[in-house]
Order: C-alpha cells, then structure tokens, then sequence
C-alpha cells in the first residue's frame, strides 16, 4: 500500500493570503509555512488554533511574513511546540522581518499581538538545514526524510522534498527559475515525476519582460526623477527583495559615480547587512566566486547609508534621494510616514516593486486609475501628563494595593491550612535581648542572630522527633546569570575617589539646559520608561506624486511555471496560493498537459493524494545477492534482479532465484537527460549542435528532441554519424 498523503489549506487557497497548509504523511502532521499578513488579522490565523498543538514539524519555505509571518504568535499563543526546520538565512532573516514588524507597531501603538520574547522563542526551537542536507527524523516521524533545495525569490528560499519510503512529496512555492544578482536559479527541474507536487499559482497569468529591459526601465525612471530634484520612495520588506534592489542600485551608483543620496531606512537596517554580509555562501555563484578570488564582499555598501531612524535619514545632505524604506504594504513603518510626507509633491515618485498584499494602501496605490486622495490613519505615542499622568499613577497603586491583599490572604489562608494539618495553632512571639519578636516553638529560643531572619521559623514548624537542633538558614539568590555567569553591576566596583572626580568633572547644568526639550531619541526612552497614551488622526492625502509598479518580485512567471510544471511531470499536482482566476487557469492547462490528476483544494477542505502504486517490502535472500552487482545512480543504487516472490514472513515477501532461464526484457534507461548538458558533451566530442525551437541539431542531419511525455526522440538517416550520436546518448543513462 502506497504512503498515505493528506493535505488541508488553512489560510492561502483560491485566494492571494497567507501560506499555510496542514500535510499529513501516514501520521505524521507538517505543518507547511506559517504566513501572517501586513495587517496581522486575527481572523486568519484563528483556523490555526485548533491545529497548532497537533503538529509535528514546521516547514518554512521563504523568510517574509507571507510565508512565516504568524509563527511568533502561534507559538505564543496557541500552543505550537513543533520543531521548525529552515534554513539558516530563513532564521536570521525572517527574525529581522518579525523585529521590524514589532518595532514599527510598538512605536506608534500598544501592539501586543505578540512581542520579541514570542519571536526569539518561536525562532530558537529551529533547526538550520543546508541546502541538499538530508535529514531523516525520527520519533513519531521514523523513515520520512526531509531536504531543503534552492528555490529562488528570496535569500535561504526552500523548495521541501518529504520522501517516505520510495515517494517524494515537493513542497515548492514562490521560486524562481531565473539567475539574479544576488540568488541563483532554482532547482526544481532536476525532480522528475515525483508522487505529488504541491505549488502555487500565484503568478499563472503574469508575462515578464526580459531582465534587461526591465532593469534599464528602472534606472532611467529613478534618475528621472532625481534630476528633477525629486525624491523617490521605494516600499520594500525588511530584509528580502530589497537586497537586490541594494545590489543593483549600488553597482550603478559606482559605475557612474553618481553623487545622489540613498538610503535603507528600517528598524533594523544595520542587522540585515551585517547578516547579509556573513551568508554569500547561499548567494549566487558570481558573488561566491568573486569573494573567494578576491575577498570582494558584495554587500560593503560605499553609496547607501544604513537609517535606523528618522533622524538619521533627515541628517543627509540636502537634496533629492532615494529611499528604500519598510514596509512594502505601507501598513506600517518608515515607509507609511514618508509617503503621507511626500505624497503631495509632485515632483516625487512611489516607486513600487512587488504587488502590494490585498487590502493594503499599496494595493490601493496600484489600482488602474491610481486614486487622487487617499484615507491614511496615523498614529503617535505622547505621554501621559497632568490629570491623566495622575489618574494612571493611582489607578497602578490601587492595582498594586489589590495585588498585595490578595497575596497577604493567600498567605493567611496556606499559613491557616498548615497549622491545622500539623495540629498546632500560632506561634506565640517573645521578645528576645535585641528587642525584636521571635517565634519561641516548644521551648527552643532562636540565638539572637535568628532575629536577622524570621521568615526561617514559620507557623507550624515543628522539629521532627529524631532532629538534634533546626535546619540552618537558607537565602535563595536571586542575582541574574547569562552564559558568561552572574551579572554584575559595575558602579558596586567603583571607587569613591573616582566618583568624587567624576562628579566634580561634569559641568554644572544651567537653568537653560534643564528646562530644553528633549530630542527625539529622549522622547522615544521616555515613551518606554513612561506612561503613555495612542492618538491616532484621519488624514486625508493628496497623492499628487507619481506612482509607478516595475516587477522586482522575483518568481517565475506563467510560461515558465508551465514550462517547469511540464518538465517535472508529477503523479499528482496540487495547486495552492492564487486567485480564483490564475489557480482554475493552471488547473485546466495542467490537466490537458502536465498529469491527470490536478487538485485545488479551498481553505479548509482536506484532499487525498496518496499514491495509487502498491509498494511492498522484499527480502533478497544470500544466493541471489551473491550474483548481482549494484550502480549509484544519485541517492539509489539500482540493479535489474529476476526471480520468484516466495510466501510473506514477517511482513516481508522473500525474493527467490529464478527456476530456469529468465525471460528477457526491454531495455530500461534509468537517469535524466537535459539536452543542453547533452549539447557541451557533443561538443568535447567534435560534434556540433545548436538548438533550434526547442529541437537539438546535431551534425548535419541528426535531431535530438523530447516528446510531450518527456520521452527522449532521436531522428535522422541511418549512418555512421547517427550510431556515433546515439551511443553517446545511451552512455548518459544508466541501462537495465
């Protein structure tokens, strides 16, 4: 019986939300990406919560808040404890993201959705993964394995490959086929006609440009604008696209020596570069080589200057620039705030570079026609004074006050149930030489130094029988201790003469000084130190600037997912993540072209994709080992074995020597062909060949081509040329 293969969309079905899907295998529950949106909308991840304490192992593919987004909070909040296995720039990234997120809210609102304990916790049950790293698991999850492959898009993005027994289950969405500057390709053609593929339709009716045209259009639009001593805002993510973006931008900026400003204005600007600067090994080849030839770091930075804050960015030097600021749905962020400030100029560009999250501002942006006025709420944090300042400082005293009575009765009440239980009633108090209270607990008197540390004889503490005198003292300590040991305070280890000239070396404040307001960064310790309050405003945006969406998203387009879908030609397909419109559109492509069997679950209802073939566990007795000679071929090793299935032991079946002479068999060709691989080989061998629609021509008369069925066809006149060709072709495959 083939591997039982359940799969449920809990969020990111026939729809653009968030990815999140439930894969059973056998027992076993993965949890496939855990995605929030910009928003962080309740009811979306609501579904989860019935699920999460269920799940075995959490799967994330890509680094953004679509694919990872609701993972602090599920853990939180709803009972996650699985482990999560990533990659590692998915770990340090996708913390980066979550961060960000926080920040950005916390400073402008009492966002408690989840704080940066839930993140660090979320993220410290992960397990980093190399690329091709097989992982089998154990437990509950004995004989499935899981790997991690190149998928593009962003940087540590995964395609999964699950694979129990003989049947591999790929988890691949959001990848991207086409080498960048700062990520390769991905790998998902070099799967072939695996049990079930599990992808995403997201793109099925998007063409792109080519990558050089669409990188001339967005230079020439940004240097536009800045001669025309205009500012530009880009909204990117915290730590995904945007690197290409950076990437790019900078190259050009040194190449023509350019003088303009630019900027990365995120909370946590300088920790991304930092990260980026230490992962080029999952970057791509050309930044790989170009650093181990000689040590050229790509990503240190000469032209854009890295803004934690406001403050920062308004520092530079006057003038037109450009500003990659978060968040790219303009829910949140520096990138809201510059866009209610530079909207209104007409001189300034929005310059988009991926499809803004639906029911977002820059979803709204991108609407044809573009809207002229625009809601935005805003909000700002001030602190509490006056009478406000005063009702809260009493309204906290009186909840102290609660606090502390409820405390002293819960004492009462266990000091109560003690003494009852040992037969005993209070401790009568006596006054001992220093003057102070002691307990007196049948007719011992605690020495003076007792008086010191009352809290060791309690109500009820009576000495057992066979005891020679009370337990010594016990003080807990309570001092804090990190991985380097106990925490110190270093002003217990300052010297009263270095005080003393400390202090006398400090100039005196003025009436002046005193009275200053504090700057920003003050006012922000303030608001954390403080009591304050959220005021939020409607303000009503004139969007006289001009807005503009060039693709930067970095994923395969339609043609190409056809392509790939084609090429890898799965038993079984299931497609998730798009609209209605794209995922009913590759469904029926994909029925008429790729397999027969094509499912596209919606949110909630569970589709059965297990594998039709039987698989049966044989055991191949020592006489028939004895005569066989076993190939690698990639993770297998192969052999072509006749003989006679015996009767079942042990939920095994014996394998047994054939009686007599086999029958013959067809030759099989086992391995996988790429014609372009098969090209550079004809050409070692003094053979030319040149593609010509899709067809290798090789030499002057022979044609290499695969069939609909991915069947290799080799067509042409019987000659010496034909034999040379097709020998050399057979030599790339293993032959049973």
């Amino acid at each position: 019986m083939g591997t039982s293969v359940q799969l449920t969309p809990i969020s990111g079905a026939h729809s653009e939300s968030p990815l999140c899907y439930l894969l059973q295998v056998d027992t076993f529950r993965f949890l496939l990406d855990c995605g929030w949106n910009d928003t962080f909308d309740l009811a979306l991840i609501q579904p989860l919560a019935s699920i999460a304490p269920t799940v075995d192992a959490v799967l994330l593919s890509h680094p953004d808040t679509l694919h990872l987004g609701g993972l602090a909070y599920a853990v939180g909040k709803l009972g996650l404890n699985a482990t999560v296995y990533c990659t590692l720039p998915v770990h340090r990234m996708g913390q980066m993201y979550m961060y960000d997120h926080y920040l950005s809210r916390r400073a402008v609102s009492n966002f408690d959705v989840f704080n940066l304990d839930d993140v660090d916790t979320a993220f410290g049950k992960s397990v980093q993964l190399k690329y091709s790293q097989h992982l089998p698991l154990s437990g509950k999850g004995e004989g499935i394995s899981i790997t991690p492959y190149a998928a593009g898009h962003l940087l540590g993005g995964t395609i999964w490959k699950i694979t129990k027994d003989t049947e591999d289950i790929i988890y691949a969405v959001d990848f991207n086929h086409r080498k960048e500057r700062h990520l390769n390709g991905t790998v998902l053609e070099m799967f072939i006609r695996p049990a079930v593929l599990i992808t995403d339709a997201y793109n099925a009716l998007n063409s792109q440009p080519s990558r050089r045209q669409r990188d001339q259009q967005f230079v020439e639009v940004i240097l536009k604008v800045l001669r025309a001593d205009g500012n530009i805002l880009l909204p990117v993510e915290t730590a995904g696209r945007v690197l290409e973006l950076i990437l790019y931008l900078e190259q050009h900026w040194l190449q023509h020596r350019l003088m303009y400003s630019m900027a990365f204005l995120t909370n946590v600007s300088f920790s991304t570069l930092e990260f980026a600067k230490s992962l080029l090994e999952w970057m791509s080849d050309a930044i790989a080589k170009s650093f181990e030839h000689t040590r050229d770091n790509s990503f240190l930075l000469k032209y854009l200057k890295l803004c934690n804050t406001r403050k920062e960015l308004d520092a530079l030097p006057p003038g037109p620039k450009v500003v990659f600021a978060s968040m790219a749905s303009l829910e949140a962020g520096f990138a809201r705030d510059l866009f209610v400030e530079w909207a209104s100029d007409g001189k300034n560009l929005v310059l988009f570079t991926e499809r803004g999250q639906f029911g977002t501002l820059a979803r709204l942006l991108q609407t044809e026609p573009p809207p002229k006025v625009v809601k935005v709420t805003m909000s700002k944090k001030i602190p509490l004074t006056g009478d406000e300042l005063k009702a809260y400082e009493e309204e906290q005293l009186r909840l102290k006050e609660e606090a502390r009575k409820a405390s002293e009765a819960a004492e009462e009440e266990a000091k109560a149930s003690s003494g009852t239980a040992n037969g005993t009633g209070p401790v009568d108090m006596v006054t001992s030489e220093t003057g102070t209270n002691q307990p007196t607990v049948e007719g011992i008197v605690p020495p003076i130094r007792a008086s010191l540390h009352r809290d060791v004889f309690i109500d009820g503490f009576i000495p057992s029988t066979t005891s020679v005198a009370p337990m010594f003292p016990f003080h807990e300590n309570n001092n804090e201790w990190d991985e380097y040991g106990e925490i110190i305070n270093p002003e217990d280890y300052v010297s009263k003469d270095d005080e003393l000239e400390f202090t006398t070396s400090q100039p005196t404040p003025s009436a002046g000084d005193v009275e200053e307001k504090p700057d920003a960064d003050a006012e922000d310790m303030l608001l954390d130190e403080h009591p304050s309050k959220v005021v939020s405003s409607d303000i009503t945006v004139q969007v006289k600037c001009a807005l503009q969406y060039i693709d930067f998203e970095g994923r395969a387009d339609g043609r190409s997912i056809k392509s790939i879908l084609a090429h890898v030609a799965p038993l079984k397909l299931v497609l998730i993540h798009g609209s209605a419109e794209s995922t009913e559109h590759l469904r029926q492509h994909c029925l008429k072209n790729v397999c027969p069997f094509v499912y596209a679950p919606r949110v909630g209802d569970s589709v059965d994709v297990t594998s039709d073939l039987s698989a049966y566990k044989v055991r191949l007795t020592e006489r028939l080992m004895s005569g066989v000679l076993f190939r690698k071929l990639g993770d297998y090793e192969l052999v072509w074995i006749d003989g006679e299935v015996g009767s079942q032991e042990d939920d095994m079946l014996p394998l047994l020597p054939f009686v007599g002479t086999p029958p013959p068999h067809k030759a099989v060709f086992v391995g996988d062909l790429r014609l372009a691989d098969f090209k550079q080989l004809l050409a070692t061998k003094g053979i030319q060949a040149e593609f010509t629609g899709g067809v290798l021509r090789c030499g002057d008369s022979i044609a290499v081509r695969k069939s609909g069925n991915q069947q290799l066809v080799i067509e042409g006149p019987l000659s010496e040329e034909y034999y040379k060709i097709r020998e050399l072709l057979y030599s790339q495959y293993y032959v049973l």
